[in-house]
């Protein structure tokens, strides 16, 4: 069973930064996709950015290109959300989550099957 272990939220003003970690455990980490979700209270959960652990291609919500870098160290089978240029409605609650049959990175919630427990980010303007 994938396991991944989100860390690095945090409180944070408007204009700020923050990165996102999440540590995966229980899967071979090749050729699987790795994304950031989020979800604010009242919302649905939405997709926020995804890399493919193979090939490293990434895909981002319109919301967050330009602000936001999804990337991953192999080596410490971990992947990162670089948050920059932080906004009020960045606030949520962030979950890393694994697709274990993609070809190419995507924001299709049901794909995922394993989820973290959540870190928490908030944005204050």
């Amino acid at each position: 069973q994938v396991q991944p272990v989100e860390s690095g939220g945090g409180s944070v003003q408007a204009g700020g930064s923050l990165r996102l970690s999440c540590t995966v455990s229980g899967v071979i980490y090749s050729n699987m996709c790795m994304g950031w979700f989020r979800q604010a209270p009242g919302k649905e959960r939405e997709g926020v950015a995804a890399i493919h652990t193979g090939g490293g291609s990434t895909y981002y919500a319109d919301s967050v290109k330009g602000r936001f870098t999804i990337s991953q160290d192999k080596a410490k089978i971990t992947v990162y959300l670089q948050m920059n240029s932080l906004k009020p409605e960045d606030t949520g609650m962030y979950y890393c989550a694994a697709d274990r049959g993609c070809d190419a990175p995507t924001l299709t919630l049901w794909r995922y099957t394993d989820w973290g427990q959540g870190t928490q980010v908030t944005v204050s303007s």
